[in-house]
Parts: C-alpha cells; structure tokens; sequence
C-alpha cells in the first residue's frame, strides 16, 4: 500500500467554484482508502506551513496533483505554494539543490532529486475540448498534447527526482461537460495506476 498526498491545487472564484476539481480529489481519496492506501489532503484553501508540507512530500510515495489549467498553466496559489514549499525543499527535503557539482558546474542541472522512489500524477480539468490537443491543423496547440502543454509541472516533478504516471484528463468541462463519463474514467484510472 501506499502513502498517497493529493493536492487540490483550485483556486475558487467566481468564475469557477472548483466543485469538479473537489469531487476528483473526494473520489480519489474515497477509493483509494478503500484499497488500503493512506491518503492525506492538501487545498490551497488550507494554512500553509512550510515545513508541514515538506513533511507530507517525504511521507508519500505517490503525489496526485488535481488542478484546472488556468491560461494554460497552474492556478496562482498552487504557483505560490510552488515558491514557497518547494524552494524550501531544495536543502534535502525535496532535492539536494540542482544536482550539478563544483566539478562539473555545466553538467546534470536538475539531477539533485531525493524523492527518487516518489511517482506523481497530473489529474487535468480543462475548458479545452480534447480536440485541441494532438492536432497539427489545431491552431493554439499546434499538434502538442496534455504532457507537452503541461511539461514545466512535467519537470519541477523531475527536478525532485519523483517519475510520472500518466496524466488524467478532463475536457470542454465548462461547455459540453461529461462528467459522469469522467468520472468513470477517473475511477478506472486510479485503479490502473495505484
């Protein structure tokens, strides 16, 4: 079994509740914990404590990041969250700095991870239908997919020296929404992955 942290990186607004991205996390920790993994929770709505967080990273062998893609990227508090924990994580926590040596100062920039025996999921909300995605005659995506849209995550991931599981994706969530259908994607998911 294992230690599962969950972040909810949604930040409400009156745009957007974040109810999807809520319900996502509550399935995830209710079947997971059904399965026998610990689980804990994280929201952006939460008090942040540095060290606190840190000290979850280091507990959990499996990291699910559950986050809405705002102007294509992560919402403004988890990018806080981001320069807060995760800086402070490159003392040993997280990374040992950026891997590279006195020696070879030009070589192996992001090789410092600790968490070396940590896999992380992207669990993606978008307004996006997945048509845009993976479709060269698509104009604002030009053929790249969810992981190529989504690889600066990809790589503060691997800076940590954490490895992926596929990414979970829901799509058009905002105007032709199929959310039973994603959700029972998110289930069989879960079950593939975990």
């Amino acid at each position: 079994m294992n230690n599962v942290l969950i972040i909810n990186a949604h930040e409400p607004s009156p745009f957007s509740e974040g109810k999807l991205n809520a319900t996502l996390v509550d399935k995830a920790q209710t079947q997971l914990e059904a399965k026998g993994h610990n689980v804990r929770v994280v929201t952006m709505q939460d008090e942040i404590i540095v060290d606190e967080q840190l000290a979850n990273f280091e507990w959990a062998d499996r990291v699910i990041l559950q986050t809405p893609i705002n102007w294509m990227t992560i919402p403004w508090s988890f990018k806080k969250y981001m320069d807060e924990v995760f800086t402070a994580g490159m003392g040993g926590a997280l990374c040992a700095f950026d891997g590279r040596t006195p020696e070879e100062p030009k070589k192996d920039y992001g090789t410092g991870g600790t968490q070396t025996n940590t896999k992380y999921m992207l669990s993606l909300t978008f307004n996006a239908p997945e048509e845009s995605f993976n479709d060269d005659s698509e104009y604002l995506f030009q053929g790249k997919s969810v992981d190529d849209l989504m690889f600066h995550m990809h790589a503060n991931f691997r800076f940590f020296g954490m490895s992926a599981l596929p990414t979970f994706a829901s799509f058009d969530v905002m105007k032709n929404a199929d959310i039973e259908n994603d959700f029972d994607r998110f289930e069989a998911h879960l079950d593939e992955n975990f």
